[in-house]
Parts: structure tokens; C-alpha cells; sequence
């Protein structure tokens, strides 16, 4: 299993449930004091915690609602107040909120889902940068989607394009930021068996989901985790603005 130095802390957010809680796990078990943000679910996010404490790991839990701007800053503030650094940072929090069609979309629906799965990223990057790059090292891992690539299945085109945006920040801030030490890459899950999609995937259209996948079957939260904490280790440490994609063959690029 891979090894992180001593002091290293990593922070997941929406790590309550799902890929987050997986990652949240498997860094911790790799020598990571490990940070688990939260929305709402606290008591799943005090879960992973016990879990991770249990298994003899780090952990505390933190809340923040980061479809809020101001909440961004915060969060890391607060973080950082708590451990004075940050050596991975992993930009998991997301969700589709609902399901639309175009002509059903508001501004203020659009508005939401782009703040939470594309402006967050950015603030919480922007947040954390300074203090990585006082250090000279950083990693970043954000997790984008699928449907970035394909443009997911009817009614989720907000959460598509956000998850696009995602893909193109990864890359422009890798370019800028690897001077200063601090790496980022990106996750592309594919169709995930997690909470998510049993909030807004209809057991029907999980079933034809999957038979679209050539490995015949979703993937599991721990498959991603192990390519987060890959990405985060020095295993990884020439590949910089890349996208792995984790999806049982549903889209190769």
C-alpha cells in the first residue's frame, strides 16, 4: 500500500458518502490525516470518521455548504486552523441536484448546479494554492464525471457542462501551478454504485446504464479512491493536467 510522510493532511469534500467517503478511507490508510467536509450529512460524515479511527487512522469532520461563494475560503481558513497545512486536496463535493429538461431549466437552477460542481472547485483551489505553494508541494485531484465527455443521460445537461468545466480548469491550472510544486489532475468516474445514483437514478435507468458498460457492471467507490490516492503520491509525480478515466470501458479516450 502507499505511504504518505508524516504530517501529511489531505481534505475531501462531500465526504459524507460514496467516492468521498472511499478516498476519505483508503488516504487515511495510507498515512493521511484526513479531513472529511460534509454539507449536511453529519452523522454519515462522523461515521467515516469512527471508521478511519477505528482502523487506527487521523480524522475529523468539517461542514460547510460550498454552493454559498463565501463558504470556500472559509472552509479552508478553518482547515488550516486546525492543521496549518494541507498537502492534498481532493474536490469531490458535487451532485446533480435534480433532473431537468432544457425547457424546465431556470437561470437559478443552472446558477446552482455550476456553483456547486465548477465555482466550488475553483474557490477552494484558489483558497488553498497560497498555502501549498509557501510549502513548494501540493497535490490536487478533482473529480469530474463521465458525462463530461459524453453528456450524460437526459435531464442532467447543467451538471454535464459543469463537470466539462471541470476538465478544462484541471488542465489550465496544472500549466500554471506546477512551478510552484503543486500538481493537479483529474478522476472521470463512470457510472459509480454510490448514494448518488440511488437519489437521482431510477433502478430502470441504472439497469440500462450499466448494460452500456463492456465490464457488464458499475464501478465501486474504492476503485476510484485507489486512483486518488495514486494520483496524490509520488508514484504519480510526472503526470501533471491529466484525466484518468474509470469507467469499465463506457468511454475511452
Amino acid at each position: 500500500m502507499r505511504s504518505f510522510p508524516p504530517g501529511h493532511t489531505s481534505l475531501v469534500t462531500g465526504a459524507s458518502t460514496g467516492i468521498g467517503a472511499a478516498a476519505a478511507k483508503v488516504l487515511a490508510q495510507c498515512g493521511s490525516q484526513v479531513i472529511v467536509h460534509y454539507r449536511s450529512n453529519r452523522v454519515a460524515a462522523q461515521q467515516v470518521v469512527s471508521d478511519i479511527l477505528a482502523a487506527g487512522g487521523s480524522a475529523f469532520d468539517i461542514q460547510a455548504d460550498l454552493s454559498h461563494p463565501g463558504s470556500s475560503r472559509k472552509l479552508i481558513d478553518d482547515v488550516l486552523g486546525h492543521t496549518k497545512r494541507i498537502d492534498l486536496l481532493v474536490n469531490n463535493a458535487g451532485s446533480m441536484v435534480s433532473r431537468y429538461k432544457l425547457l424546465e431549466i431556470t437561470d437559478e437552477f443552472w446558477d446552482e448546479v455550476v456553483e456547486t460542481n465548477l465555482s466550488s472547485v475553483f474557490r477552494l483551489t484558489r483558497a488553498v494554492v497560497p498555502s501549498m505553494a509557501q510549502a513548494g508541494s501540493g497535490n490536487i485531484v478533482n473529480i469530474a464525471s463521465v458525462a463530461a465527455r459524453n453528456g450524460g443521460s437526459i435531464g442532467i445537461v447543467p451538471y454535464a457542462s459543469a463537470k466539462a468545466g471541470v476538465l478544462c480548469m484541471t488542465k489550465g491550472l496544472a500549466k500554471e501551478l506546477i512551478p510552484l510544486g503543486i500538481r493537479v489532475n483529474a478522476v472521470n468516474p463512470g457510472v459509480i454504485d454510490t448514494p448518488f445514483h440511488e437519489r437521482f437514478t431510477s433502478p430502470e435507468q441504472m439497469k440500462n446504464l450499466v448494460a452500456n458498460i463492456p465490464q457488464g457492471r458499475a464501478g465501486r467507490p474504492e476503485e476510484i479512491a485507489s486512483v486518488i490516492a495514486f494520483l496524490a503520491s509520488d508514484d504519480s509525480s510526472y503526470i501533471v493536467g491529466e484525466t484518468i478515466e474509470v469507467n469499465g470501458g463506457i468511454w475511452m479516450d
